[in-house]
């Protein structure tokens, strides 16, 4: 066994991947099209992140860059840290994560689980040398026993999309899809999912649903990169600057869902399922649900279930935060719910 296969078979390590897909049945009936979901929640970290994390230590060991005795450093919105955290925990390294403030407190009860030094930034601007990326790259720059990770940029974040996720989906559903709906944070995600599938079959359509706060969405659609408000829901999606992932993002449309159809779906799919999903999760199912509207009956539209509910108790699933925010956390119709999504 060569040391790459080795590492990525200790302990917990050998159960990322390989996770089932969910038919999402309330969306589907009221589509007319298959609505799957590939439970990403279901890793040892609980997230699609567990992926990258893990490629990203690995392959950094097998070029010699991360050394036994070394700690691992990252700047994140938690759940890239929580992998990372897992990950070194598991190989004997120590880790540094370096978040903004007002991260959903359930992720910094998990990074401290699992044993990860957490430094808090301030939420500011990424031109603001306390931004948590700029704060995260001069403490992994500091010392030479540091590795900093640095997902944004890091090729084995998205090469871990194309060479697991990506070929695991395509396989489930045995090439038979026609749309795939994948949000973007660092980028690993849709860049390695997207070019996967657009390899195997370009007809296959892209969607990129954007939170509130993020320019992913002005990026694609005008160029630059421009926020359309504040951030409020979503965490670790969504980003306002050109990073190395999307050099390798293939996409068909891309658009922005506001907080209210997001916390709309979730309470809908949490009475009607009893499916109680992470924010990240949310926007990708919101940007299948909208486009399975818009291609008619009898398409296959598949997504990812990124996260689980618990790191959204706080913020979704919380009436105080809600109210706060302005946002309605009512139980809507089917009709009014369907009317909502078909205009995004």
């Amino acid at each position: 066994m060569d040391l790459r296969a080795k590492l990525k078979s200790t302990g917990l390590l050998q159960v990322i991947g390989n996770t089932p897909m969910l038919r999402v049945q309330s969306l589907s009936s009221l589509t007319g099209c298959e609505i799957l979901m590939k439970c990403e929640n279901l890793n040892p970290g609980g997230t699609i992140k567990d992926r990258p994390a893990l490629n990203m230590v690995v392959e950094a060991i097998v070029r010699g860059d991360l050394k036994p005795g070394m700690t691992i450093v990252e700047g994140t919105a938690g759940n890239t840290g929580i992998g990372l955290a897992m990950v070194g925990k598991a190989l004997g390294y120590k880790v540094i994560v370096v978040m903004p403030m007002g991260m959903a407190p359930e992720k910094h009860k998990i990074l401290k689980l699992y044993g990860a030094e957490v430094v808090e930034t301030e939420a500011v601007a990424f031109t603001d040398d306390r931004h948590f990326f700029k704060v995260g790259k001069k403490i992994g720059q500091s010392s030479p026993d540091y590795w900093w990770a640095n997902q944004f940029d890091n090729p084995d974040n998205y090469l871990s999309h194309y060479q697991s996720t990506a070929p695991e989906m395509y396989e489930q559903l045995q090439g038979n899809v026609d749309v795939v709906s994948v949000a973007a944070g660092s980028g690993g995600t849709a860049a390695g999912v997207s070019k996967y599938f657009k390899e195997k079959n370009p007809s296959i359509k892209i969607v990129m649903p954007d939170p509130m706060g993020s320019g992913i969405s002005n990026f694609f659609n005008k160029g630059a990169f421009e926020s359309d408000g504040a951030y409020t829901m979503t965490e670790g999606v969504g980003i306002t600057r050109l990073v190395e992932n999307f050099k390798h993002i293939y996409q068909d449309r891309c658009f922005t869902v506001d907080d209210q159809s997001l916390t709309t779906l979730a309470m809908y799919l949490r009475e009607k399922e009893g499916l109680v999903m992470g924010m990240s999760s949310m926007l990708n199912l919101a940007g299948a649900f909208s486009t399975a509207l818009k291609v008619g009956p009898g398409k296959r539209v598949a997504t990812f279930m990124c996260d689980g509910g618990e790191r959204a108790i706080s913020k979704m699933y919380n009436n105080d935060f809600l109210k706060e925010k302005g946002i309605d956390g009512s139980l809507l119709s089917e009709k009014e719910v369907v009317e909502i999504f078909k205009r995004i």
